[in-house]
């Protein structure tokens, strides 16, 4: 199986992307609504065919991604029904099976953080996705949002710490840069509910805890209400001028076919050497030449009237020399996938030897 953790640096979440390798189906735990570019890089980079965005609850502290990829996508929102949120295409339930190809999920209701709090677990035991419930070394607060701490003990105790030592624990947040610990860590050092704790011990630790609520407590629940539909009902609008993708690397980048087509449209910026403008690959009609160890302190010379397309051979210089143009306020700005290598084995037309 596929898998892949991402990590949400505003909000201390973790996603998680599972994919099966033969089917290349694929489900979205947890999502960010601000990471969105980045997860639908991935899961086209990857060649994945997304089903499922999955959240483990109503989240106070993030607004989810999982409209965004259903909008993007056409994957499917699932969410327990005990959240009572719109735009769920199907509510989780306790002892149900996610399916993605050969792989599955099986759901466990984990209530106790929120009413409609979930874990999901591979179908060997062997890695449990425990959203807020469970975390490395502590767990979901029970001070707010329909917060039990009796029924949180309990969840935990006969739903996640009845697995395997060996099952691998995948929180939806960590504060200090834990990535994952095992269900028999967490059964020997939790200091909230491991280590024979009882369920006085864990109310106790709960109820005098004294956190403030999260800062976007009043933005996120009522988004997450909506499964992360933004309130006017639109996606962010992508860029007006050009089909332009961002890549999981973070670069913004439009075919060589969309170019040659709009060849007018567009302001074409090489960044090789002297020597390469005029060898073998050639260069595009009209390009501007400016070598990308000179661009820092000609950024200046690059018109702005129209967006720019940044070339080199193979498109790993000129991607740098986007983020350099970016860095110096160009916004209309995209790399040219693949170069004129790429450019050279397609045919397209425009080019100049």
């Amino acid at each position: 199986m596929i898998h892949r953790q991402l990590f949400d640096q505003a909000s201390s979440t973790y996603t998680y992307l599972l994919a099966d390798e033969r089917t290349r189906e694929a489900v979205l735990i947890d999502s960010v609504f601000e990471q969105h570019s980045r997860d639908a890089a991935l899961v086209r980079e990857l060649g994945l065919t997304l089903l499922y965005a999955l959240d483990t609850h109503c989240h106070a502290d993030h607004v989810t991604g999982a409209w965004l990829m259903k909008a993007a996508l056409g994957s499917r929102i699932g969410l327990s029904g005990e959240a009572l949120a719109q735009h769920v295409d199907f509510e989780l339930t306790d002892g149900e099976s996610i399916h993605f190809g050969a792989q599955k999920l099986e759901v466990r209701a984990t209530p106790g953080h929120t009413d409609g709090c979930v874990s999901f677990v591979t179908a060997d035991h062997n890695m449990v996705f425990t959203g807020d419930a469970l975390l490395v070394r502590g767990t979901g607060r029970t001070d707010f949002q329909q917060g039990d701490a009796r029924r949180l003990f309990r969840s935990i105790r006969e739903q996640l710490l009845s697995l395997p030592d060996e099952c691998v624990v995948y929180p939806a947040h960590d504060y200090q840069g834990r990535t994952t610990s095992t269900i028999g860590e967490e059964r020997l050092y939790n200091p909230r509910i491991g280590g024979g704790a009882r369920e006085e011990d864990f109310v106790g630790y709960m109820t005098n805890l004294a956190l403030p609520h999260p800062k976007l407590l009043d933005v996120a629940v009522p988004a997450n209400l909506r499964s992360g539909r933004p309130a006017e009902g639109h996606a962010p609008q992508a860029p007006e001028w050009g089909p332009v993708v961002m890549t999981y690397a973070g670069l913004r980048e439009i075919t060589p076919e969309w170019v040659a087509e709009h060849r007018g449209d567009v302001h074409v910026l090489d960044v090789r050497s002297a020597a390469e403008f005029d060898a073998e690959l050639g260069h595009l009609e009209g390009a501007q030449l400016i070598p990308l160890d000179e661009l820092r302190t000609r950024a200046s010379e690059v018109p702005a009237d129209r967006p720019v397309v940044v070339v080199c051979q193979t498109g790993r210089r000129s991607a740098l020399g986007t983020q350099i143009l970016a860095k110096a306020g160009m916004e209309r700005v995209a790399n040219l996938a693949g170069g004129m290598l790429t450019w050279r084995t397609l045919g397209l037309p425009g080019g100049a030897d």
